[in-house]
């Protein structure tokens, strides 16, 4: 199979809250491929961060693909709404209290894409029965609830079995990694397999326009080097 071109989804849980509508657009203006949306219930990770609600206040921002990341102990409950207010792909992880079989196949009845996540310490087994039924594997590559994480390069071996055993199944589904990911880390996110990059911190730390950021984590990614670049309070 030819490889997947780096995709750079921009997670907004390090976005400025207080204008998450302008953070969305700047992110779309810089060219990234997706908006990552974190969703924390208080329960399955310690954070609370935002609902359904805000998923539909921010859909008319942009027209580029939302995926809801579902970090909650019951997703079974809140697909529909999710799907209602306008994600395109609705992750859930496969730790979570509700069946993987019955979550996969009520995000697909309410015509989005369905993800499947697992956390680090979860083995690869976990989501091996799951494969041919989802959409997209998510690959945390720090534990979830909070934003800012160095990422743990224990979990990019993982990334490449998961890789491997898509290929001898004869599939193409897309690995999204999730977690620490920056200039000098996603090269290796990219070699081991992962194709749809969440970054969160690496892109909003930056103030004023984020296409030059994007672009150098897409060459960073490919290339697997960090070309140099210019202080950030130069762009602004």
């Amino acid at each position: 199979m030819t490889p997947r071109r780096p995709e750079i989804s921009a997670s907004i849980l390090n976005a400025d809250f207080g204008r998450l509508g302008a953070e969305v657009e700047r992110a779309v203006r810089g060219g990234v491929d997706s908006i990552h949306l974190d969703v924390m219930d208080g329960h399955f990770v310690d954070n609370i961060s935002l609902g359904p609600v805000v998923v539909e206040a921010l859909r008319p921002y942009a027209a580029v693909p939302y995926h809801s990341h579902l970090m909650i102990s019951r997703p079974l409950r809140y697909v529909d709404e999710f799907a209602r207010a306008g994600s395109d792909l609705i992750v859930f992880h496969v730790e979570a209290e509700d069946p993987a079989e019955a979550v996969i196949e009520q995000i697909h009845r309410s015509g989005r894409g369905a993800g499947i996540a697992l956390n680090p310490e979860t083995p690869l087994e976990a989501v091996l029965p799951h494969l041919e039924a989802v959409d997209l594997v998510l690959v945390m590559t720090v534990h979830p609830g909070f934003g800012g994480q160095a990422l743990l390069p224990e979990v990019l071996p993982k990334v490449s079995a998961l890789q491997a055993e898509l290929q001898r199944r004869g599939l193409d589904t897309p690995i999204g990694i999730d977690g620490g990911l920056n200039l000098e880390t996603i090269a290796a996110a990219y070699a081991a397999g992962g194709t749809i990059l969440v970054a969160g911190s690496a892109l909003y730390a930056h103030q004023g326009e984020l296409a030059p950021v994007v672009e150098e984590l897409r060459t960073a990614a490919r290339d697997g080097t960090a070309a140099r670049r210019e202080p950030a309070e130069s762009r602004r």
